[in-house]
């Protein structure tokens, strides 16, 4: 029988942790062997399906351990989340040919990803090493402004904050605001003020440099 559970506690280095069980809040030992078919790190906090057995000495411990986003529902960071990534991204792509918007947003957009990755990065890796966290508002935040592609594409390549549903949530609420707010500036034909607001803030950088 498979039981539920969340990683209590996880040692990177050595290879083994805990988990909790969601039914009892019973403690078992976990080994990285236990995990199967996946590239993945296990971390503390991760939600998991498993099964039990004995070691010879009699001691419990976790067998076939599965992450919940091995499951169905991962389908918020699986293909249709990619697809409707690079559709934005041509969306923006023929907006910019028609001169429907500022050449400059690409850029902010790109801008904006990259920083955001980079924000998942320094967040995981802070994590595991114990240190100032990026509090989850300020990743919000950075996928509002722009950001949510870098942020996808970190949660799917780093594998950060990939499994916890409240964050997603909220993630994909950040991202219906950020396109429907530039579809409709598009659509309206209202994106004038914001290709100003770049494009000042472009000659202004330049001539900073300058």
């Amino acid at each position: 029988m498979r039981l539920q559970g969340k990683i209590t506690r996880w040692d990177n280095e050595k290879g083994f942790g805990f988990i909790s069980s969601q039914d009892d809040d019973s403690t078992v030992f976990v080994h990285i062997s236990a995990f199967s078919h996946t590239a993945r790190r296990p971390e503390a906090g991760d939600p998991v399906s498993y099964e039990t057995d004995h070691d010879k000495n009699g001691k419990t411990r976790a067998e076939n351990v599965r992450f919940f986003d091995q499951s169905a529902g991962s389908h918020l960071l699986s293909a249709p989340a990619v697809s409707f990534t690079l559709l934005f991204v041509g969306f923006l792509l023929v907006s910019v040919y028609f001169n429907r918007i500022s050449w400059l947003v690409l850029i902010v957009y790109f801008a904006a990803s990259f920083v955001t990755f980079f924000a998942y990065a320094w967040d995981k890796s802070a994590a595991r090493r114990g240190k100032w966290r990026t509090t989850e508002s300020n990743l919000h935040v950075l996928a509002l402004a722009g950001g949510w592609p870098g942020a996808l594409a970190a949660q799917r390549l780093l594998r950060h904050k990939s499994s916890k549903r409240n964050f997603l949530l909220v993630y994909w609420i950040t991202v219906f605001l950020n396109v429907a707010a530039v579809g409709y500036l598009v659509w309206s034909g209202d994106a004038g003020f914001l290709n100003q607001l770049i494009n000042t803030f472009w000659q202004n950088a330049s001539r900073a440099v300058n």
